[in-house]
């Protein structure tokens, strides 16, 4: 995203958002400035005998995500929180209720010129257990598995395996037609979904579209892999804190309606933000490998700050990544003091209220971000209990702040170096 010249402003007409803090952006934060935790004891398993028992789950059932009952038959758990976040971010913005008042060339052009883009999780372990009863039953004989797979196994299952389950049903359930694509990449996939929509409306393939990051990461397999890799924590999370010893697993989905500034104009569109830019870099070191000086967030952060054309002064607040791993909260410090020296905007962090999200992660935290900056506070981080040295000249704090100005930087991390930064804005100025 590095335009000389925007042509378009993006605005924000409309989000939603699910976690295990809660079913809409405005309750989870409320939850967040409580000092509340949505960690819990995992319920989907029985972990008695597990090292990691805890997780952000989403308790909500499958009707109230998604009401239609025939869908759940071909979608995952992760599907159906990318499709509730991205109903309620859609009914929010109003744009099938406007486009319900056009002709029908009008309407037709409308769904035309709307675009989806979705982050999806790659973690996909939870699909191939439909195949385990049968690989048992077939005691190791493969022509006996093959015999009866298509007994044993739903044959449906690919159609539900399909990483772009939500791109596709956002499309057929709204009748939007334009510009679309789905990306997994670990943790900035939400993230980067926000950024490629802002920047297809920038260049003129649509006039507004529906940005959605989604994942369901607690599941056995990948919290006893993360687990293994010394990544998950034993108790809390705890972001910057001294005592951290990882990073703990939730549930969700975030999705923003952004809009270009005309179209949201013609439609008197209530306006509550703007994307102001994005950045993206990575450290190429290895698949979990981090630089400890920060180089990854901070050029991300450099590339956002010089496509929003905004310096570092104008930033009013900071969400940190803050997944409670102690490399990586360490150089997200690092990173921060590259960029905004000595003196930074307040800083926050979410995931110990509810959990990484890992492709919903960033745009949670964007949501949760506009929230924060239309209530002019930067919610305190409760699990702080001392901060590590290493972070100690940040503003952070497990009290509340108040933000410089309307702006706020995100910042999102994932596998294989990846970084993302976003820029948005509160308000219609």
């Amino acid at each position: 995203m590095h335009n000389s010249m925007h042509s378009e402003r993006i605005v924000i007409t409309g989000t939603g958002a699910v976690c295990a803090a809660g079913a809409d952006p405005e309750n989870i934060l409320d939850f967040v400035l409580a000092g509340r935790s949505a960690i819990a004891p995992i319920e989907q398993w029985d972990t008695k005998e597990w090292p990691i028992r805890n997780a952000g789950e989403v308790r909500l059932t499958p009707r109230e995500l998604v009401a239609d009952r025939k869908l759940h038959k071909l979608i995952r758990r992760t599907d159906l929180f990318g499709l509730y976040a991205a109903g309620e971010a859609i009914g929010a913005a109003d744009i099938i209720g406007h486009r319900d008042t056009l002709d029908e060339e009008g309407a037709r052009r409308f769904s035309d010129r709307t675009g989806v883009y979705v982050g999806s999780g790659g973690g996909t372990y939870e699909s191939h257990y439909d195949y385990f009863p049968l690989l048992t039953e077939a005691n190791s004989e493969l022509p006996a598995f093959g015999r009866e797979l298509a007994n044993t196994v739903n044959p449906m299952w690919l159609l539900r395996t399909l990483p772009n389950n939500v791109l596709g049903h956002i499309g057929i359930r709204f009748g939007l037609k334009g510009a679309n694509a789905c990306i997994t990449n670990h943790s900035v996939s939400g993230t980067l979904a926000l950024i490629e929509a802002t920047e297809g409306l920038r260049q003129g393939e649509g006039e507004r579209a529906v940005a959605v990051g989604h994942d369901a990461p607690v599941e056995p397999q990948l919290v006893l892999f993360y687990h293994r890799f010394g990544l998950l924590a034993l108790g809390d999370l705890r972001p910057f804190d001294a005592g951290r010893d990882g990073s703990v697993f939730g549930d969700g989905a975030g999705a923003l309606v952004v809009e270009t500034q005309a179209a949201a104009l013609r439609r008197s569109a209530n306006v509550i933000g703007e994307v102001l830019g994005g950045g993206y870099a990575t450290e190429a070191e290895g698949l979990v490998a981090i630089r400890a000086d920060g180089d990854g967030p901070a050029r991300a952060i450099a590339g956002a700050l010089a496509d929003a054309q905004i310096d570092a002064s104008d930033v009013g607040m900071i969400v940190a990544h803050g997944n409670g791993t102690p490399a990586s909260d360490a150089s997200e410090a690092a990173a921060i003091r590259t960029v905004f020296g000595a003196r930074p905007p307040p800083v926050t962090a979410f995931k110990w209220a509810f959990g990484h999200l890992i492709a919903a992660a960033g745009i949670v935290d964007t949501l949760l971000a506009l929230a924060s900056l239309r209530r002019r506070v930067v919610p305190g981080v409760a699990t702080l209990r001392e901060l590590d040295p290493a972070c100690a000249d940040l503003p952070i704090s497990a009290t509340h702040q108040t933000p410089r100005s309307q702006v706020a930087l995100i910042i999102c991390r994932g596998f294989a170096g990846t970084n993302a930064a976003l820029l948005i804005r509160a308000g219609q100025g």
